[in-house]
């Protein structure tokens, strides 16, 4: 019998800590996850199981191990906290059956979560998770003397693969300096240990553990990340890194301190992937993503794969094909070559790597893009209405017609339905600039609570907010 207070997303479950994340609970999601190994992998293969900084998340990680392990499946149970990639890169590494993460990510302080990583390297695809959904509350068979668990350190393997991927060498003699920010997460001291040892200068802020996340989401967007863009600006720093709580998100400050959203950070990568690298695959972006990378693909003649939201699309594709890199809205952006997983630590120090091999401070490397592929500026809000008004708005939309003067007075051009409702809009203000973004906004509403999200990219940051703004409306007038 499935068990109704536990339902694995996208990325795994989550909850509320002492309300629905209880040790009972996450006792059920192991054997659950267990449950699967034995059925559709190999158990005696093992699996590795990680935590990051939150409240308690040592000690689910520890129950997650006893529950396994009495199944007859070994453990590699992490000694320390662990960033999700690495605990992703452990899993593959090793040649283990899975893997399962302690973390509830970018979510406020009071929630967790249990996150699963397939033999892959990456989140389990759609199909794992629904297996082992199947599980919940099922009794699982004991073995006559549980497997050992064992604790090791995943990060000296990790940190060798993303030392490798990026050229310290060049970014030691670049002469840049930064400022990073772990927002109290798993990154903890990594960035700033590794500049320190090839000698860039750097200064570090929240990089000591502490579960309350004070006056924060460790999520590295704007208001969260305005401490990374004020130390930018006070050690006079030429960009500002920043990670989440389990650190496979990026988020990132110019020069002036002012954010950079993880659509200029993924173009900026791909741009230059595509320019001084060469490696071959396509190029896969979420439906609510900029869409300057179809413009920077076009000119490197590389295909664009569009496609739902959610990292598990990339990983999906990433599984089946050559991928160069591919990413999401959120800052979680991937190389195959890589794993196929975000990382937020090696993006970090490919913007470094970046930085360092086109001689240029972060908020340049953006103004060299605008230039080139016109300026494409983005927004969202998230509207936290009842369910009615959001099923509503949904409805409304998908009504709407070409030619309807629907948003902010500006037509319908076309509509699209890959996951939400998109519109392309006439907007006036495109026949005055050069090589104008093309205007879109998207409703997509929250298949689990009360949340619209309404997202959009324009020609400027006065068209952005002014088509948030009438998103808001459109959403609300019931």
């Amino acid at each position: 019998m499935a068990h109704t207070q536990i339902k694995f997303g996208t990325d795994g479950w989550r909850g509320v800590i002492a309300d629905d994340f209880t040790f009972a609970n996450v006792r059920i999601a192991a054997a659950a996850i267990a449950a699967y190994i034995h059925a559709k992998e190999d158990p005696a293969k093992g699996i590795c199981i990680g935590y990051d900084t939150r409240f308690g998340s040592k000690a689910f990680a520890r129950a997650c191990a006893e529950v396994v392990a009495a199944t007859g499946i070994r453990v590699e149970l992490a000694h320390d906290i662990t960033p999700t990639p690495a605990l992703s890169y452990g899993v593959r590494h090793r040649g283990r059956a899975g893997g399962i993460m302690i973390t509830s990510s970018h979510n406020p302080a009071q929630w967790n979560g249990v996150k699963y990583k397939a033999w892959y390297g990456g989140s389990g695809k759609p199909s794992i998770i629904a297996e082992i959904e199947k599980h919940l509350g099922e009794p699982v068979p004991q073995a006559a003397q549980s497997a050992a668990i064992e604790e090791v350190d995943f990060l000296p393997d990790y940190l060798k693969a993303i030392e490798s991927f990026a050229d310290l060498e060049l970014i030691a003699k670049a002469g840049k300096k930064f400022a990073i920010d772990s927002m109290y997460g798993a990154g903890r001291t990594i960035l700033s240990d590794i500049f320190t040892r090839i000698g860039v200068e750097h200064v570090q802020i929240r990089g000591h553990v502490d579960p309350l996340f004070p006056g924060i989401n460790p999520e590295p967007i704007e208001p969260h990340i305005r401490a990374l863009g004020a130390a930018v600006v006070a050690h006079g720093c030429d960009a500002g890194l920043c990670t989440d709580g389990d650190a496979d998100r990026i988020g990132a400050t110019d020069e002036n301190g002012s954010f950079v959203d993880p659509h200029k950070i993924f173009s900026v990568l791909l741009s230059w992937v595509l320019k001084r690298k060469g490696w071959p695959g396509a190029v896969t972006r979420a439906f609510n993503t900029t869409k300057m990378l179809d413009r920077i693909c076009a000119k490197h003649g590389r295909e664009l794969i569009e496609h739902g939201i959610g990292f598990k699309f990339v990983c999906d594709y990433m599984l089946e094909r050559e991928i160069v890199m591919g990413g999401e809205e959120s800052g979680g952006i991937g190389f195959q070559r890589h794993l196929p997983e975000r990382d937020g630590l090696l993006n970090a120090l490919l913007l470094a790597n970046v930085m360092a091999e086109e001689g240029k401070t972060l908020g340049e490397l953006v103004a060299d893009l605008q230039a080139e592929y016109g300026e494409h500026q983005y927004g969202r809000i998230d509207l936290h209405i009842p369910d009615e008004l959001k099923n509503g708005a949904i409805a409304r939309a998908l009504a709407l017609k070409p030619g309807d003067k629907a948003i902010a007075g500006m037509p319908v051009l076309r509509q699209e339905t890959l996951d939400g409702v998109k519109f392309y809009l006439d907007n006036p203000e495109a026949k005055t600039r050069p090589n104008a973004a093309e205007t879109w906004i998207l409703f997509r509403a929250s298949g689990t609570e009360p949340l619209l999200r309404v997202y959009t990219e324009s020609t400027s940051k006065e068209a952005v907010a002014k088509l948030l703004e009438a998103g808001r409306s459109f959403a609300l007038q019931g």
